[in-house]
């Protein structure tokens, strides 16, 4: 490459370089100056815009020389091409001698390092800068995997960060805990998706925190999460056989004494052959001892959304798994603000493909409302008889043959009033067993039961049902925790029956202690 009026040896000295000229001003004068840009890295976040100023010293107009911005080192990733229609030469203080070039819609490729050339006549100056371009992504979330090694093993996961986040574990104390591991990988725009892990052994640090920590930005983001005490092992190995023999046979365990306090877990057998593997713990709403105690074979369900039951204001993804409204959808403004209980509205709702007439059945749905939460963000998640109309008017309800729980107005509903939880669910399991007619919401991220149906006389068949409402809000059909189970899946969960007052639902026999916990196997 060369250039009438620069030297040869300049372009000799860069010729290796392959510079990438975004932007340039032919002008002439004659006096000497030095050419000044900042001494600290230019941090922006990605999307955002960006300036690259120099300017010269001492001030005068430079009006009359030749500016030029060269990127002088670059990836295959960015060319010329890369920064077409997204530069601009700002000239406002050109007679102070500041000028500087904006860069619009930062990708992540326009990262480094850049040099600004002010010349007049046969002088010429140079100054070097540096351009970081950061994101902060989603996460961290943090979930509770399973037992390992005489503890809990827990999962920290964060997407749509760069550079590289930094990731820290704590206790309540703020005693840093070093992760068991940490895989990264990055998606095709550079930016990194993160898995950490831990085994928490110590019963006093139930409480544990998540960073993530972007280190250019110094932005930080941490999820707490608490473990009960019951979840830490606490069987005999011959205790673990004994049990294991007996759930693989789905022998009925029969008459267990219960022996530990309320609203945490009755069953602490944990199991560790290669042929069964905990998945999740889940915490009953309340306990009382002398129940009797049963496994439950369940089939764990890859659900597929029906692209033929599907409301036409919802798009599904291509591989139909998630759905979220179609851009431009109409609001619900049929629906009342004053709108009472029972009455109908517009649902925009699908079905899903997987549907039953007997057994039990349980997946997991992922919930996303995003940052443009409004009083018309709504969501729902159950079952519904597949005679449910996706196109037009009806109610959520049971007596409409529709079980659900539902988040509308900022507020999570069931057909009895608000349900307390302290965070915005992000992952519900739903367990469905037509014979039983039971119908129970469990919060995955927590552990914790959210609600239950139960008592109910199923007939016909009945189908995973989602709805949804709002610009950002988006439901997935999840995979089951770290693993990717296969159709031909049988999973154990443990429950417990007892008498009196239930934990809600639908009238009729009640259970007391929900599930317990979950473990699968291939079949």
């Amino acid at each position: 490459v060369s250039v009438k009026g620069f030297p040869d040896v300049l372009w000799r000295h860069y010729s290796c370089l392959e510079p990438l000229i975004l932007s340039s001003l032919w002008l002439y004068s004659t006096d000497s100056f030095l050419v000044i840009s900042p001494s600290e890295p230019i941090v922006a976040m990605l999307g955002t815009d960006a300036m690259l100023p120099c300017h010269v010293f001492p001030a005068m107009s430079v009006e009359n020389m030749e500016l030029r911005w060269l990127r002088s080192e670059f990836s295959e990733a960015a060319s010329l091409v890369d920064f077409k229609g997204r530069t601009e030469l700002v000239k406002d203080y050109i007679t102070e001698g500041r000028v500087s070039v904006r860069i619009y819609s930062l990708r992540i490729s326009d990262s480094g390092i850049y040099k600004c050339f002010f010349k007049k006549g046969s002088d010429f100056q140079e100054a070097t800068l540096e351009l970081k371009v950061i994101g902060v992504g989603s996460g961290p979330r943090v979930f509770m995997v399973g037992p390992e090694d005489t503890g809990i093993r827990l999962t920290c996961t964060g997407k749509g960060w760069f550079p590289q986040p930094e990731v820290q574990w704590k206790d309540a104390t703020g005693e840093k805990i070093s992760s068991l591991s940490e895989v990264e990988t990055q998606d095709d725009e550079g930016l990194f998706q993160i898995e950490a892990s831990l085994i928490v052994r110590d019963r006093s640090k139930r409480e544990v925190s998540c960073s993530m920590k972007n280190p250019f930005f110094g932005q930080e983001q941490v999820e707490t999460i608490s473990i009960p005490e019951s979840f830490f092992p606490r069987a005999s190995p011959w205790m673990a056989a004994f049990a294991g023999t007996f759930l693989i046979l789905g022998i009925f365990l029969g008459n267990i004494n219960c022996f530990t306090s309320s609203s945490v877990a009755l069953l602490h057998i944990f199991l560790h052959s290669p042929f069964l593997v905990f998945v999740s713990f889940l915490r009953p709403t309340s306990i009382h001892c002398g129940m009797t105690y049963f496994s439950l074979p369940v089939s764990a369900v890859a659900v597929t959304l029906d692209p033929d039951r599907v409301h036409p204001n919802l798009k599904l993804s291509e591989n139909r798994k998630k759905v979220s409204l179609m851009e431009n959808a109409p609001e619900n403004c049929d629906a009342s603000v004053n709108q009472g209980p029972g009455e109908s509205e517009t649902i925009f709702s699908v079905l899903g493909q997987n549907c039953f007439t007997t057994g039990r059945h349980y997946w997991e749905i992922e919930v996303n409302i995003g940052t443009e939460v409004g009083p018309e963000t709504r969501w729902a998640v159950g079952v519904c008889s597949d005679t449910v109309n996706t196109d037009g008017w009806f109610v959520e309800s049971p007596e409409k043959d529709v079980w659900v729980i539902a988040y509308k107005k900022g507020v999570l509903t069931s057909p009895q009033g608000s349900l307390s939880l302290r965070q915005h669910p992000q992952r519900i399991g739903v367990f469905l067993d037509w014979e039983d007619g039971d119908v129970s919401f469990y919060n995955m991220v927590g552990g914790s039961h959210i609600y239950s149906f139960s008592g109910i006389t199923f007939y016909g068949t009945l189908c995973p049902y989602l709805s949804l409402q709002g610009p950002s809000t988006l439901l997935q059909m999840a995979r089951f925790h770290s693993f990717s189970l296969p159709c031909s899946t049988l999973l154990y969960i443990f429950r417990g029956r007892g008498r009196g007052k239930g934990g809600g639902g639908n009238g009729g026999r009640h259970l007391w202690g929900r599930t317990l916990g979950v473990i699968w196997k291939p079949i």
